[in-house]
């Protein structure tokens, strides 16, 4: 996989994330992990959405999982399972 550009990876951190469709079928772990907490966001505070920042935060990510965590959020977005409304 080729690297991002810096600029890039900062975008994608003000990014929001909306949840679409309440679907786990043929998700990844990583991504079930991002739809329940989108889901229990929604519960919580009335609203399916969440900023990039807020769940990488929550997830407590570095390294590895960082770069897993963003690749699952653009197979969300390619599936229209999320939507990532950058800002």
């Amino acid at each position: 996989m080729a690297r991002r550009a810096k600029s890039e990876g900062q975008k994608m951190l003000r990014a929001v994330v909306v949840l679409l469709r309440n679907t786990t079928w043929k998700c990844g772990k990583v991504e079930r992990l991002v739809i329940q907490y989108l889901q229990s966001h929604l519960l919580k505070y009335g609203s399916p959405r969440s900023s990039v920042m807020e769940m990488a935060q929550y997830f407590n990510l570095n390294g590895k999982q960082k770069s897993e965590f963003f690749d699952a959020l653009r197979r969300l977005e390619k599936r229209h399972i999320i939507e990532i409304r950058r800002l």
